[in-house]
């Protein structure tokens, strides 16, 4: 997972845009948060303070994306975009809201980034000969070593 620094989302937010890859960055104005209780890790602040962050960011009306990139990301990611294409990143890890910002942010870069890497298509090869002979010669060990361990029954005639 990439890593991104508070430093970094505090410089993205001044410039108000998050760099996904080189050629791809996404204005902090698309992303739209929210804030609610959280039932992680808090004490008694849990019950008392908005810390759980939700991200969403509109995949299908987003102007930053084309529509082959929208069109990757929603294969990739079919279970976290609902029906109206809106991609949603939570967060509730930290005691902080801020943290789980930063956290949602992160997991949204990485969520992104991993859904728009090109898929190689898989070259076909075969098994190659002297491996397939090395295979056959240990099957052939192994049966004689099994054989060498059963009974032998002597016949008189």
């Amino acid at each position: 997972m990439m890593r991104i620094s508070r430093q970094i989302i505090r410089n993205s937010r001044m410039h108000v845009s998050i760099n996904i890859t080189d050629q791809l960055s996404i204005p902090i104005s698309e992303l739209r948060f929210t804030a609610s209780r959280s039932s992680g890790p808090g004490g008694q602040n849990v019950n008392k303070v908005n810390t759980r962050v939700t991200l969403r960011f509109d995949v299908a009306n987003s102007p930053s994306l084309s529509d082959h990139q929208k069109e990757m990301v929603r294969n990739h990611l079919p279970t976290r975009i609902n029906k109206a294409g809106v991609l949603r990143v939570v967060s509730q890890k930290h005691r902080s809201q801020a943290f789980n910002r930063d956290v949602a942010i992160e997991r949204f870069v990485s969520l992104l980034w991993e859904s728009l890497k090109e898929v190689l298509p898989r070259k076909k090869s075969t098994v190659r000969r002297a491996a397939r002979e090395r295979r056959l010669d240990e099957k052939k060990h192994r049966s004689r070593i099994k054989q060498g361990r059963s009974k032998i029954i002597l016949r008189d005639e």
